[in-house]
């Protein structure tokens, strides 16, 4: 019999999750789970958590949360035999998203159900996993003006949470109002670019923006690479057209945004910036390294989603 551990962010999401928790029990243990529930009470405990759950040899860590959660249970994840499930119930879902998964709230509270059955019977895959100043992502490490937003919105409280994609869009235009860009040296593959940057962003997956962008949409979680693009400018009529490039896909042609497939990238200025990993804030610094870790990560995710990894295990 396989084990299993839920792991549950209370503070996730716009709805409290804690009282549907164990409605996914049943669906597990009929698909052959023993299932245990845990409750996380920081960022740092969801990681240590996770950590404990793979030396327990637990055959999966469900996590019950949005991005943020999802990218601290990986770091606890990373190069052990247990694998991640997402079980998406946070404010934004974007990983669960591009997966095809349906996030929880009040309107579809059986979406946890039906998520666990989704996830129950397949087959574990191997995905990469960003490193980030010695701090693992599974989704994207971001430099200047998202950090600087997230930095000043997270952690925030739940009421916020309902207004969450105009309160993230009236302090993105506050801080661009202020934010002039940074002087970004990148050392990337042997080759150094120099710019003014608004931006900077390594993803791993294809969307950003909170779901509403296809940043990179040939991107493979599994492929030993990650794409790293710098959106120039230094003004805040520069920031609401590359917004609206991403939205529309223009970003994929403009002079002003550029992309460089990376394994392994330098990022220096001479002054500090904001760095966030999977939509959460982390130590600012003025030099970031970011190395991709090849298959570090065992996942669990739906069949329909195969086509995101390059040599899925079938």
């Amino acid at each position: 019999m396989r084990k299993g551990l839920l792991l549950y962010n209370p503070a996730a999401g716009r709805f409290p999750v804690r009282r549907y928790v164990r409605g996914i029990i049943k669906p597990l243990e009929d698909a052959g789970w023993k299932i245990d529930i845990a409750e996380t009470l920081s960022g740092t405990h969801a990681i240590q958590t996770a950590h404990q759950a793979a030396r327990e040899k637990y055959d999966a860590v469900f996590a019950i949360g949005g991005d943020g959660t999802v990218g601290q249970v990986a770091s606890g994840l990373v190069h052990t035999e247990t694998a991640l499930g997402v079980l998406p119930a946070g404010t934004t879902n974007v990983w669960a998203q591009e997966q095809g998964q349906k996030p929880f709230n009040w309107l579809q509270p059986g979406s946890l159900r039906e998520n666990a059955r989704l996830l129950a019977n397949v087959e574990p895959q191997y995905v990469d996993v960003g490193d980030c100043n010695d701090h693992p992502f599974l989704l994207w490490a971001g430099i200047g003006l998202d950090a600087q937003t997230i930095s000043k919105i997270e952690p925030r409280p739940r009421y916020f949470k309902y207004i969450s994609v105009p309160h993230f869009f009236v302090t993105t235009v506050w801080e661009a109002t202020f934010w002039q860009g940074l002087d970004l040296r990148v050392h990337a593959e042997g080759s150094l670019v120099e710019g003014r940057i608004l931006v900077a962003v390594a993803t791993n997956i294809r969307h950003y923006a909170g779901g509403m962008s296809l940043i990179s949409p040939n991107a493979f979680l599994d492929d030993g690479e990650m794409d790293l693009w710098l959106l120039s400018g230094d003004n805040v009529a520069d920031a609401f057209r590359h917004f609206f490039d991403l939205l529309a896909g223009r970003h994929l042609t403009s002079d002003q945004a550029r992309c460089i497939p990376f394994r392994n990238v330098t990022i220096e200025s001479a002054a500090n910036f904001s760095i966030q990993v999977d939509g959460d804030p982390m130590l600012g610094s003025h030099k970031a390294e970011i190395k991709v870790r090849h298959r570090a990560l065992k996942i669990l995710m739906p069949e329909n989603a195969l086509y995101l990894l390059k040599n899925p295990k079938r």
